[in-house]
C-alpha cells in the first residue's frame, strides 16, 4: 500500500535498474522523477522503461491502460531543480565513489526534504557511501537483483551512521512496493545472496575442474533438486525440517573434502584471458551461438512473475 509520507520519488541514474525501479515505483502509484545527463542517456531511460511494461503486457500482468496511467507518474529530468521536492532518492549510478559522492552533493544542494537516500550499490559499503553525505545518517545501501521491478529482494545495509529513521523509511518504502528487504545487521562484502551465490560457484567450478562432472550437469542437479524448493520455504526451516541432527553429522563428514579456493578459480580466468565471457561474447562456459537469447531472457525473468501483485493506478 502506498505511503502517503512519500509523494515523490527521485531515481538518480537512467541505466537499466534505474528504469527498472522507476516501472516499479510508478507501477505502485508513485510520481517518480528519473534524472539523466543528457539527452541521448534521457531517452534511453524511457525506453528502457517503456521495455518494462512491454514485457509486463506481454504475460498479461499489466494491462494498456494501466501502463499508460503508470507513465503518466514519470518524468524524465536533467535538472536536480525537478527533485527539490522528492522525499525519497533511489541512486543507482556507476560503481564509483567519486561519481556517487559527486550526486550527493548535488542532492543535498537541490533536495530540501528528503528522508532517505538508497544506494544501489552492488559493493561499496554504506560507511564508505555515507562519507560523500552531510546528512550522513540518510544513507543507506538497497541493492536489488536484476531485474529489479520484478526479483522481490533488496538487501538493505545500515551504516554506523544510519539513523533508525532513515532505516525504517527506506524498509516501509519498498515493502509499500510489494518488495522483500533483507535487512543486514553489518555490512559485508558480497552482502548475503552474493555471499552465498558466490559459494555456490566456487563450489561447482571446483567439481568441474576435478572431473566430477560437467557444467550442464550441475545446472540440472541445481535445477531439478533443491532450488526449486527454495522459492517456497526458507534454507533453514529446511535445515530445521531436515533434523539438525542430520545436518551436523553430513556437515562433519563433508566440510573437510569441500573446495576453499582464495580466489578466482583456472576455469574462470582461463575464459576470461581467452575473451570468452559469457552471452556478451557468444561464448564463456557454454558456447551461445544460434540460442534464441529472447527466449533465453524470458525464461530468467519467469520464476519471478508469480510474485508480481502492484497496486497499479488506473488512468
Amino acid at each position: 500500500m502506498k505511503l502517503d509520507s512519500i509523494q515523490h520519488v527521485a531515481v538518480i541514474g537512467s541505466g537499466m535498474i534505474g528504469a527498472s525501479m522507476a516501472a516499479l515505483f510508478t507501477g505502485n502509484g508513485y510520481r517518480t522523477t528519473i534524472y539523466a545527463i543528457n539527452d541521448k542517456e534521457a531517452q534511453r531511460g524511457q525506453d528502457r522503461y517503456d521495455s518494462c511494461y512491454q514485457d509486463l503486457m506481454a504475460e498479461g500482468l499489466v494491462t494498456e491502460k494501466q501502463a499508460k496511467a503508470c507513465n503518466k507518474l514519470l518524468s524524465v529530468t536533467q535538472t536536480y531543480d525537478d527533485i527539490a521536492d522528492a522525499d525519497f532518492v533511489f541512486e543507482c549510478v556507476f560503481e564509483n565513489k567519486d561519481v556517487k559522492f559527486s550526486v550527493y552533493r548535488e542532492v543535498e544542494k537541490h533536495c530540501r526534504q528528503f528522508k532517505a537516500i538508497a544506494s544501489s550499490s552492488s559493493a561499496m559499503s554504506a560507511d564508505d557511501l555515507a562519507e560523500g553525505l552531510t546528512q550522513k545518517d540518510k544513507m543507506v545501501v538497497a541493492h536489488p537483483w536484476n531485474p529489479p521491478h520484478l526479483v522481490p529482494c533488496v538487501e538493505v545495509v545500515k551504516s554506523k551512521y544510519t539513523s533508525n529513521e532513515a532505516l525504517n523509511t527506506v524498509v516501509q518504502f519498498l515493502e509499500s512496493v510489494h518488495h522483500k528487504p533483507a535487512v543486514m545487521l553489518k555490512s559485508a562484502p558480497g552482502f548475503i545472496a552474493n555471499r552465498l551465490q558466490h559459494a555456490i560457484l566456487r563450489e561447482s567450478v571446483y567439481m568441474i575442474e576435478s572431473g566430477i562432472c560437467t557444467a550442464r550437469d550441475i545446472d540440472s542437479a541445481l535445477m531439478y533438486s533443491f532450488m526449486p524448493r527454495y522459492t517456497s520455504i526458507g534454507f533453514f526451516e529446511h535445515q530445521d525440517n531436515a533434523g539438525l541432527d542430520m545436518v551436523k553429522s553430513i556437515d562433519d563428514y563433508l566440510f573437510p573434502d569441500l573446495c576453499t579456493a582464495q580466489k578466482a578459480q583456472d576455469l574462470i580466468n582461463q575464459k576470461v584471458a581467452e575473451g570468452n565471457l559469457g552471452i556478451k561474447t557468444g561464448k564463456g562456459i557454454y558456447d551461445w551461438s544460434g540460442v534464441d537469447l529472447a527466449a533465453f531472457r524470458k525464461r530468467a525473468s519467469a520464476p519471478y512473475f508469480k510474485f508480481f501483485d502492484w497496486d497499479l493506478p488506473e488512468e
